[in-house]
């Protein structure tokens, strides 16, 4: 009697947080998230630049050749 209503909430576990769940500090936390995401992106992009290799020249421009640093090498038609 009094005190407010009750909300039904049932006993189940989210990855996000829960029922009505506002993290102190999300706009934060997405922003480093992100960052380290994008971070990780950019070194597995030069480790795959730095690694491909076409022992078969493309018949068509790729555009990952832009960046390969073996592109010359392997495709004579770019010198």
């Amino acid at each position: 009697m009094g005190g407010g209503g009750w909300y039904y909430v049932p006993k189940v576990w989210t990855p996000s947080g829960g029922w009505w769940v506002q993290p102190k500090h999300w706009k934060t936390n997405t922003v480093i998230c992100a960052g380290v995401l994008v971070g990780l992106s950019a070194m597995i992009f030069q480790v795959s630049a730095a690694n491909e290799r076409r022992p078969i020249p493309p018949r068509v421009h790729i555009p990952s050749q832009m960046w390969c640093k073996h592109a010359k090498i392997d495709d004579p038609s770019l010198k």
